[in-house]
């Protein structure tokens, strides 16, 4: 799936017509910034004239101060009025803005939360990092200052030329005839700093996604003495994003000076052909080139403007496709149009001749077909990739199965809601993963209707209170990232609390026990015991010893049930079961 989380090249009109559809719901506060902009372009537009009258004014026999200090408290006025409409434009648009950035990060998140397993897995998690944050902060500036601001320039831009045709259409003229070299430049570095931005995106992500894998990863980093060669690697994707950088830089560097040299010579172009007019009395004033050289300049400002804003623009632009790139990949794992919810389960389920893959034509599982009646504990053994927890994982839809049938209580799960289905299953898994917070918070995952108290119950029923009333805020001690601060036994048991708090009606079990000291693997087992009395229990484990009691043990090789049985009916057969026990057991 990576390949820049599928990567996407979209039209210009594509891209406007998608974010233009984040701002309906904020039209209200962008009518009112336009407005303003309006008000504050009109006022710009007549200040060039109050100065055009005051060199009039000077420059007559009979000076009347009275009036220009008049015209200079107007002009004061009106840039005093131009600042207020300003402070409200810009307060109003990052409001408008801030929530905007609020609703696209929550949506970027909300619609990675359903992709599948497979689908996270097949994207480093920076580069995910990097769509909800990076991307969506890029957005923010194009929101809060780049739309309003190119209204503004572009009204602007029109607003003068309209005013010095109405000045003087000679002039006028003049300035027009540079137009040509402007559209010119704009077009060539468009097609330019796009390409430029995209390749500054995708190296961000990559720096992110090498950085949260490494950070998360220097512990082994450290233990085989890889650092320089780390470092190296770091070194190569930084260079990467440097180089790309400045190339963003250097097309940008030479577009705004090509504009300034365009407005210089405009002025000089401006200043000769007018002084020459004056000096052979072609009609033309002092007094209207002021006008011209301060519209010229108010001409110019918003072009060199609309090239920065531009350049943000085109920044934004990559960092959309980028995000529309995720929100387009659609979730593998979805609610079929019929699905039900699940109500009073019993935990019966059934494989029937179920095939699975996980990459074309490469079976994981091969016709598979077993029933598991409600309330038993069914242990799954084998070698190390016959199949065993993959069959965990296809239970609780983590992926989807390619031929067959898997069922709960006798329906397809399939046409259960995902959410429905997953409510119903616990998982205890190796790999205890604890979120930053409290013991507390980790163990009610945000749902309401868990008490205190049934967290408490919870934790004494698979012994984990021991430890937990030992630490110094006992349920509300902090898990630091990842629960790094506890054991990998705390760890379990914490997990265990978790889902008996959730009371699910099926509970999967998988290698638990593994990598456990032999006193925490006391408290383990006494909790096993505890939990196969609570309902349906389904155990994948390398040790045996851990499943001697269970049910049922189904005994798997290369994705194919080999033996079926309980411990003692197996050991009887002598087959594949018996051969493993001999193994772990043989030097006892």
């Amino acid at each position: 799936m990576d390949e820049e989380v599928t990567k996407v090249n979209l039209t210009d009109k594509k891209i406007i017509k998608r974010l233009i559809s984040y701002a309906k719901n904020h039209k209200k506060a962008f009518a009112i910034a336009v407005l303003l902009m309006v008000f504050a372009v009109g006022i710009d537009l007549v200040l060039p004239l109050l100065l055009g009258l005051v060199s009039k004014i000077l420059g007559r026999d009979n000076i009347d101060f009275q009036q220009i200090i008049g015209i200079v408290v107007i002009y004061g006025c009106l840039l005093v009025v131009m600042f207020i409409i300003q402070f409200y434009q810009a307060m109003t648009l990052q409001k408008a803005g801030q929530k905007i950035i609020y609703e696209v990060r929550e949506q970027v998140f909300t619609h990675i939360e359903k992709y599948s397993i497979a689908q996270i897995n097949s994207v480093p998690v920076g580069k995910f990092v990097t769509r909800v944050t990076n991307d969506t902060n890029t957005l923010n500036e194009m929101y809060t200052s780049v739309v309003i601001n190119l209204l503004k320039d572009s009204f602007t831009i029109i607003g003068v030329l309209v005013a010095m045709f109405f000045v003087d259409t000679s002039l006028s003229l003049y300035v027009l005839a540079v137009c040509p070299l402007i559209v010119i430049i704009s077009f060539v570095f468009r097609k330019y700093s796009r390409e430029a931005y995209r390749e500054v995106r995708s190296n961000i992500a990559n720096v992110n996604a090498f950085l949260s894998e490494n950070i998360s990863g220097m512990k082994i980093t450290q233990v085989f003495n890889q650092e320089a060669k780390k470092l190296q690697e770091f070194q190569e994707k930084n260079k990467q994003l440097k180089k790309s950088s400045l190339k963003q830089i250097f097309i940008f560097g030479i577009f705004r000076p090509s504009i300034y040299v365009l407005y210089i010579a405009t002025v000089m172009l401006i200043l000769w052909f007018g002084s020459n007019n004056v000096i052979l009395q072609a009609g033309l004033t002092f007094e209207v080139i002021i006008i011209f050289h301060q519209y010229i300049d108010r001409l110019f400002n918003p072009i060199q403007q609309l090239a920065e804003q531009f350049n943000i623009l085109q920044s934004a632009f990559a960092a959309s496709e980028k995000i529309f790139a995720v929100l387009d990949q659609q979730p593998e794992i979805v609610d079929a149009p019929d699905a039900i919810e699940l109500s009073d389960v019993k935990g019966e389920i059934e494989f029937k001749n179920v095939w699975f893959s996980y990459l074309p034509d490469e079976w994981v599982l091969k016709d598979v077909s077993f029933k598991i009646k409600a309330n038993e504990t069914v242990a799954f053994v084998g070698a190390t990739g016959s199949g065993k927890t993959t069959i965990l994982s296809l239970i609780v839809r983590n992926y989807d199965i390619q031929k067959g049938q898997i069922l709960i209580d006798g329906i397809d799960i399939r046409k259960i809601k995902i959410a429905s289905l997953r409510s119903q299953i616990g998982q205890m898994l190796q790999d205890v993963f604890l979120f930053s917070g409290t013991i507390n918070s980790n163990i009610k995952m945000r749902e309401d209707s868990i008490t205190d108290d049934d967290v408490k119950q919870a934790c004494e029923y698979v012994n984990a209170d021991k430890f937990i009333n030992s630490l110094p805020n006992a349920y509300q001690e902090e898990v630091r990232e990842r629960g790094n601060n506890f054991s990998a036994g705390q760890r379990q048991l914490l997990s265990f609390a978790r889902t008996m708090a959730h009371q699910p009606k099926v509970m999967i079990l998988d290698e638990a026990t593994a990598n456990i000291d032999t006193e925490t693997e006391v408290l383990i087992q006494d909790s096993l015991a505890k939990m196969m009395n609570v309902g349906t229990m389904l155990v994948v484990a390398h040790r045996l010893s851990t499943i001697q009691h269970a049910d049922k043990i189904i005994v798997l090789q290369k994705g194919e049930i080999v033996e079926e049985g309980n411990h003692q009916e197996l050991l009887k057969k002598r087959g594949q079961y018996y051969k493993l026990y001999q193994l772990q057991y043989q030097h006892q």
